[in-house]
């Protein structure tokens, strides 16, 4: 099974901007508030999302200068 039959997965994939980094951050972005509110805000989780905020920000910096 490829990831893009998952239905919202090949829906992100095939609109996206074919980058697939991008397309993963995207994607992990709800899967971050999920572990938020499953587990609370702990030194973990808000770790856990500054860690995506920031690889997000220099990502897009990133892409934005190149």
């Amino acid at each position: 099974m490829k990831l893009t039959h998952v239905p919202l997965v090949g829906s992100v994939v095939d609109s996206g901007a074919d980058d697939r980094v991008f397309d993963a951050l995207l994607l992990s972005g709800p899967l971050v508030l999920i572990l938020i509110a499953i587990f609370g805000r702990t030194l973990v989780t808000t770790g856990l999302a500054g860690g995506y905020l920031v690889l997000f920000a220099l990502y897009l910096l990133y892409k934005g200068l190149r």
